[in-house]
């Protein structure tokens, strides 16, 4: 059976930790700053765990992490 192919635009978005979780950056930073507060742009900078129901899908889309 050949290897399974990593989806390589996932592999950049995502990052799986050591206990099986799933890491992304949060959205809504690139563009119409200006009318978001300095504290909600702030908090938008940190990454965070992705919703439970995104999991399956993501990890089947990095088979090796």
């Amino acid at each position: 059976m050949p290897k399974m192919k990593t989806h390589r635009g996932a592999a950049k978005r995502f990052k799986i930790t050591a206990t099986g979780k799933v890491i992304k950056n949060r959205s809504f930073k690139s563009h119409i700053l200006e009318k978001k507060s300095a504290k909600r742009k702030r908090q938008l900078r940190h990454s965070t765990v992705a919703s439970e129901s995104d999991f399956k899908r993501v990890k089947r889309m990095l088979p090796y992490s």
